[in-house]
């Protein structure tokens, strides 16, 4: 599944073809051979990979695994980003430097754990990444066409309407692959579509003239399909605010919360268990006087905590943040934001700025270590059964307060709660219902929101699984799923036609 664009809905319609398969009877798994993403995931054995990946492979009802993301990239400025290879952290990288001759280095890797896959699946289900025609790319690509290429793999490409000039973009795409990548091109999904189809057949008509190859399927537009989204940076730096529609309260009062969308943002797929809790409201904003008015600020995970610390400084936010715990008021920090809450932090790992001072609201001081902590944990808090996930250089020196998460017998396993205010390097954990429904009902005690009561009856996992089947449900109803079957069992089709121009064929990293 290739794309027109980044953000055409690769990852969904991939997640949707892997619920329908699933629901079939069969094994199937995602793949992705390169992710670039702030948003990841750790497996049960311990490796780090595309959090996107970690939904499909949901989606598939299969266990998430490295070999299904062998390589993620996590950006950490404009021009450089963190290797993860095969779950482990390799080091950083500029992007001229990657694009040089690393990245074609790992299509070995790439393909080995795509056969891999294959060999103990029915079927895999591959996303690429942004567009194939990246014509400045080709020679490196690992990820487009140069897998496609290399394990002779159908490819189906998906445009986003909604975002309009759906059918140039169809066109332009294939009419600048080579020869031999066009011959592995057999298709188009159309994804979010609002209207009525009959109006768009003649268009897809005129498409299948010029090009030689089918429309598969037009997707609907559907809101709240936006599950486990990639891409932290592009949301933090557009600076928009994101809000979630607030269900009916289960009591008399709403909550609240406001969500800081910091430099470099990671996981902020944290709050989506609170957005999903009735007479919640969740929304992301960077505006000082928006955080006083919130219930709960919640300071998210960053692959930048130094950086992001000097811009909540910057824009007057460590200030509110700062006359919300002096006044007693909830403050939740997450990974990086539990970092930035803490005295001082010590970074010569990520930012290299030495000790830096931090908002002095916990008691707490971090050291940034070279080797990354990824685990699985699970413990109790609030009397309350609680799992997360954690992915972090910094280690924290805890010197006062109480935990946040313990053992069964009361021992400190990670977090300092001082006050109202918390901070922990769980990812993740607020997914695990009661704790999240023990939380909210502290925060509220201490917001003054008497008449909030958390719902009893919900179930986070529940509704994610009802979103994964409106995923499968779009692929069953909306594409064609015998033409989609006969790609799977069959390869791609035979005598596809040429579309002119055609990019120059060239050596590059998927070349046969």
């Amino acid at each position: 599944m290739a794309g027109t664009t980044s953000d055409a809905g690769k990852s969904v319609v991939t997640a949707g073809i892997c619920r329908w398969l699933a629901r079939k009877g069969l094994k199937v798994a995602p793949f992705k051979a390169q992710n670039m993403s702030l948003n990841s995931y750790v497996t049960l054995d311990g490796a780090e990979i595309g959090r996107a990946q970690a939904m499909q492979a949901a989606a598939a009802r299969t266990e998430p695994a490295a070999l299904m993301n062998p390589v993620l990239l996590k950006p950490g400025s404009d021009s450089s980003s963190q290797v993860v290879l095969l779950g482990r952290a390799v080091g950083e990288m500029s992007a001229s430097g990657y694009h040089s001759g690393k990245q074609e280095r790992l299509l070995g890797t790439v393909a080995d754990c795509l056969a891999e896959l294959r060999r103990t699946h029915d079927a895999v289900i591959c996303e690429g990444a942004g567009s194939p025609a990246e014509i400045n790319l080709r020679r490196s690509d690992i990820v487009n066409m140069g897998l496609a290429r290399a394990a002779r793999l159908p490819v189906v490409v998906v445009g986003d309407i909604d975002r309009g000039g759906v059918f140039a973009s169809f066109f332009g795409t294939t009419a600048l692959l080579a020869e031999q990548d066009q011959a592995l091109l057999a298709g188009y999904v159309v994804n979010k579509f609002r209207g009525d189809v009959a109006l768009l057949e003649p268009g897809l008509e005129m498409l299948h003239g010029l090009t030689g190859r089918p429309v598969l399927g037009v997707l609907p537009f559907r809101h709240g399909l936006g599950i486990d989204e990639e891409d932290g940076l592009r949301v933090s730096l557009r600076a928009t605010v994101r809000e979630s529609a607030a269900a009916a309260p289960y009591g008399t009062d709403v909550l609240r919360i406001a969500v800081v969308p910091v430099p470099l943002m990671s996981n902020f797929t944290d709050v989506d268990a609170l957005a999903a809790e009735p007479g919640v409201v969740v929304r992301f904003t960077d505006r000082p006087e928006e955080l006083a008015d919130a219930d709960l600020v919640v300071l998210p995970g960053t692959r930048g905590t130094v950086r992001a610390l000097a811009w909540l400084r910057e824009r007057g936010l460590a200030d509110a943040v700062r006359r919300r715990a002096a006044e007693g008021r909830p403050v939740l920090g997450v990974c990086g934001g539990f970092q930035m809450l803490g005295e001082r932090i010590e970074d010569d790992v990520e930012s290299r700025a030495g000790t830096v001072e931090g908002l002095g609201l916990l008691p707490v001081r971090v050291r940034f270590a070279h080797d990354k902590t990824l685990a699985r944990p699970s413990g109790r808090a609030l009397d309350e059964h609680a799992e997360g996930y954690e992915i972090h250089h910094g280690v924290a020196e805890v010197l006062g307060g109480e935990a946040v998460f313990t053992g069964v017998d009361g021992t400190a396993l990670d977090g300092c709660r001082y006050g109202a205010v918390w901070g922990t390097h769980w990812h993740g954990s607020l997914e695990s219902d009661g704790f999240r429904r023990a939380f909210l009902r502290r925060v509220a005690a201490d917001a003054g929101r008497d008449g909030f009561l958390p719902a009893p009856g919900t179930s986070f996992a529940a509704l994610r699984e009802e979103q994964l089947d409106r995923l499968g449900d779009l692929i069953e109803e909306h594409a064609d799923t015998d033409a989609l079957l006969r790609l799977i069992e069959s390869g791609p089709p035979t005598g596809l036609p040429f579309v002119a121009p055609g990019a120059p064929e060239a050596q590059h990293a998927g070349a046969s």
